[in-house]
Order: C-alpha cells, then structure tokens, then sequence
C-alpha cells in the first residue's frame, strides 16, 4: 500500500472514530443522562441498577485508544502536509484534552463517588451536587467531540480534494469572446 493510500485510510478511520465517539457522547447526553441524573441519589442508584452487563466505562476507553492511535498515526502521515498537519493536531489536541485529561481530572472522580463508592456512604446533598457539576463539565466533553469530529472531517475532506484528479471535459473547447 503506498504511502498516500495509506494516509487516506488512516484519515478515513480516524474520521471514523472521531464521529462514533461524537455520536455516542451525543446519545448519552439526549437518551441516558436525563435518567441518570434526574434526581440524584434515587436516579444514581437506578443508573447502578440498569448499568450492571456494561456501561459507558465498558464502551469508552477502548474507543478512545483507537482514536487517539488513528490521530497519532495522522499526525505522523500527515506533518509535511501543511494542508492538512493543524487540522489533524488540532483534532488530536482538543481530543486528548476535552476527552482525556478533562475526563481524568474532573469525570474520573465524580464517577467513582457516584458510581463505585458504597451506596450511602455520600449524602444527598452532596450526591446532589457532584452530578449537577459532572452534568455542567460534560457540556464541556461534548463540545470537544464536536470540534474534535469537525477537525477531523476538514482533515480529511482537504485530503480527498487535493488528490481527486479533475474530470476532463466532454465536447469541443469553448470559443473565447473576441
């Protein structure tokens, strides 16, 4: 496979893991959160219920290895291509700092204090509180994956367009206006 098939397959899945990673964080947002957090402890706890064979913990960190191996592999196909270099680091910039290190530093926490600590061992209150801050940053996420995805396509939009050989004509050349 040469090196620019390749560059275009590459671009390809890394469009590929860009939007499902998009599309799932959109479907949490609009199908589960309004269940999990809509009144906390009581949703926490159905949310615990529903989630048990798998959850977006079992979804997640396998697809964001495969996007940030695809983003990395198109940063490094991509460097000389001026055309194309920022739009790939940027996608993988505010990837690996939307859903990442936003993910490690404030979702991580939130996560185990709702989902893993002891049912009781948080009050109310407090539960109350975390998911409300955890449905806030998530705000945060989803506008990450949207710019991610949108920096991705452009990547890879630019890179079809600039090896599509134009089409010939058909039909005589046009006379010039004397």
């Amino acid at each position: 496979m040469s090196r620019a098939t390749l560059t275009t397959v590459v671009l390809a899945a890394m469009v590929w893991t860009t939007m499902t990673a998009f599309g799932g964080i959109a479907a949490e947002t609009v199908i589960l959160y309004p269940n999990i957090f809509d009144d906390p402890p009581a949703s926490l706890e159905r949310a615990r219920a529903f989630l048990v064979v798998a959850g977006p913990g079992d979804y997640y960190p396998p697809l964001g290895a495969a996007t940030v191996l695809t983003l990395l592999a198109a940063s490094v196909l991509t460097w000389r291509d001026r055309r194309l270099r920022w739009w790939v680091v940027g996608a993988a910039a505010v990837f690996v700092t939307c859903e990442f290190l936003f993910s490690a530093a404030f979702f991580w926490p939130r996560n185990t204090i709702m989902f893993v600590d002891p049912i009781g061992m948080h009050s109310p209150a407090y539960l109350r509180e975390v998911a409300a801050e955890f449905v806030a940053g998530h705000r945060v996420r989803l506008v990450g994956s949207a710019v991610t995805a949108a920096l991705a396509f452009v990547a890879l939009w630019r890179r079809l367009r600039s090896t599509t050989a134009p089409r010939p004509v058909a039909g005589p050349p046009l006379e010039t206006a004397r």
